[in-house]
């Protein structure tokens, strides 16, 4: 008996661990995935750079 307590306790044990590991990576990547996409969003916007709209190409313009 002692040693399916004690396997069962392992099993619970590395249950939590795994939701601990899946709960940081998220953050994590989430918190990635954000400033990635704000950096993209300030390149794309011309912002912290030299760059201008230029309404004919629809592009920006960057020097």
């Amino acid at each position: 008996m002692k040693e399916a307590a004690g396997e069962a306790n392992m099993t619970v044990i590395t249950i939590v661990l795994i939701a601990i590991v899946l709960g940081v990576g998220t953050i994590i990547i989430s918190n990635l995935m954000n400033n990635t996409s704000n950096k993209s969003n300030n390149i794309m916007n011309g912002a912290g750079s030299n760059c201008t709209y230029n309404n004919s190409t629809k592009r920006y313009d960057c020097k």
